[in-house]
């Protein structure tokens, strides 16, 4: 074992989930080891320095641009086959990708030669493009977690998706695609299972004042009386309804220009051909037995790539500027105030048990006898493997197998899973009630200058105290904390395109 200062280096396989977490996070080997020292490394056992942990890290299999040496040249096949899939990805944007979809470090100025000479008119094309600022404010982390849902799929293809935002941080908490966006047990699922396995939740949670949120309103302000009794009788949910969902909307245009371009086309093909039509019972059963989880993947990979990437520099935000899941886990490393609650295991049982319980039909991705059933055609067919080249294929061949069953023609005639065509529709009605004679969140849109604060800290003395102890610890010679203060609320603006000034393409 090697030496450093007199004490033993750390065992590499004790440090590896640590090294490859702050990799994907695009950090230095300085700023890495430092992270290692403060958080995972004891050191009066230990000790490591910058030489031996680089040595390490190649030993791991981390290398960094300049020891993998690519070229123009050598980047060409990887783009070109990012490209059929992210058909808009600017310079910034294809760096991340060929790092986390093809484990390829490459310098930003390669790539961007690589755009001079091969996609002269997308470097043009971008070029072109303006901003849309809009404003915003938030107190710091989980102060708000904002939902939203997104319909653009769910017509032409019987895909509906749903998010979370923390807008403080910018980080996604879910991005989910189901054949249902509009179902509160269902929302409600999805804030239940993250906070579950978070172990914390927010202050607020917000939406707009669809039906769809009720179960989510009801459950976030329930679980909050569960810990703190001082709240019965208050709201803590935050219903926008004289201005829009700012950051999920944000975000849900950034994903239009970053993901979905590549996989609209992937899904286009299939109903251009005839294949697929989300009316016919059995062609949309199959459908979603197929797509819905490969998507899933597809949206679970694109929201770690955006929480594990700092966003650009932007010198009209007084945010932190880091990586979005570093800044969760380590808020202390940012001097961000965060208001996170630990989510209480038996209170979240007790709201999944009232509003979403497991066994409900919504959370079936088809019916369960059609399960067993497809599951064991998928199975003498040879459980090809779904992915973005064999999607359609994979379909087709269920399909006609369905189409060869004798009694088909009679378990397609099922009231069941009719059933389940119609529970996608608007109109399915499963509405829960919102909790009556509760008292609304204090403040709004009129809390702080010409934007808008739509957090929780206003809402009682409590919270002014316990924001005045964190600034203290930041700055302890701030002074008392007054009521409302502007210079409390960290204001930040977004844009829909991030990447358009040339510098930054």
């Amino acid at each position: 074992m090697g030496r450093n200062q007199h004490k033993p280096i750390p065992p590499a396989e004790d440090l590896q989930p640590f090294i490859a977490k702050y990799w994907k996070q695009n950090k230095s080997d300085v700023a890495i080891l430092a992270l290692l020292k403060k958080h995972h490394i004891d050191l009066s056992k230990y000790g490591l320095e910058i030489a031996s942990f680089r040595k390490i890290r190649e030993k791991l299999g981390y290398i960094r641009a300049r020891a993998q040496g690519h070229t123009v040249e050598s980047i060409v096949t990887p783009i070109s086959k990012l490209c059929i899939t992210y058909p808009k990805a600017g310079g910034r944007e294809m760096v991340s990708l060929l790092f986390h979809e093809e484990n390829i470090r490459v310098a930003r100025e390669t790539v961007m030669h690589y755009f001079r000479v091969y996609e002269p008119d997308l470097v043009r094309e971008r070029r072109q493009r303006h901003f849309k600022r809009k404003r915003f404010w938030a107190a710091g982390a989980n102060d708000i977690w904002a939902v939203d849902q997104h319909d653009k799929w769910k017509y032409k293809f019987g895909l509906a998706l749903h998010t979370s935002i923390d807008p403080f941080l910018g980080l996604i908490h879910w991005m989910r695609i189901w054949w249902n966006n509009n179902n509160p047990r269902l929302i409600l699922s999805y804030y239940l299972d993250v906070i579950e396995n978070l172990g914390v939740m927010p202050l607020v949670s917000q939406s707009d004042p669809g039906s769809e949120n009720v179960g989510l309103a009801n459950g976030h302000t329930q679980l909050r009386h569960y810990q703190d009794p001082s709240l019965v009788g208050t709201s803590q949910h935050r219903w926008m309804r004289e201005k829009k969902i700012v950051k999920p909307e944000i975000t849900w245009s950034q994903m239009r220009r970053r993901f979905t371009p590549g996989f609209e086309d992937i899904l286009d093909f299939g109903v251009n051909q005839g294949w697929y039509d989300p009316g016919v019972l059995l062609e949309a059963l199959v459908f979603r037995w197929v797509f819905i989880p490969w998507l899933q993947a597809e949206l679970d990979n694109y929201r770690n790539r955006v929480n594990n990437t700092a966003k650009r520099h932007d010198r009209n935000k007084i945010l932190p500027n880091g990586v979005p899941s570093h800044m969760f886990e380590f808020p202390e490393d940012y001097a961000i105030l965060d208001f996170k609650i630990k989510a209480d295991p038996v209170g979240i049982q007790k709201v999944r048990d009232m509003y979403a319980p497991p066994d409900h039909e919504i959370f079936q991705l088809v019916p369960l006898d059609f399960e067993v059933l497809i599951s064991q055609i998928y199975r003498d067919i040879g459980e090809p493997p779904v992915n973005r080249k064999s999607c359609w294929e994979v379909y087709r061949r269920l399909l006609s197998e369905f189409n060869k069953l004798n009694e088909l023609h009679v378990m397609h005639q099922s009231a069941h899973w009719t059933r389940a065509l119609e529970m996608a529709s608007n109109e399915y009605p499963d509405e829960i009630e919102v909790l009556p004679n509760l008292k609304e969140l204090r403040g709004g849109e009129d809390v702080v200058g010409p934007g808008a604060y739509m957090g929780g800290v206003n809402q009682d003395p409590q919270h002014y105290a316990r924001l005045g102890e964190m600034l203290n610890e930041i700055e302890p010679d701030l002074g008392p904390v007054e009521e409302e203060p502007e210079s409390l609320y960290a204001w930040f603006s977004d844009e829909e395109d991030d990447l358009v000034a040339d510098g930054d393409w």
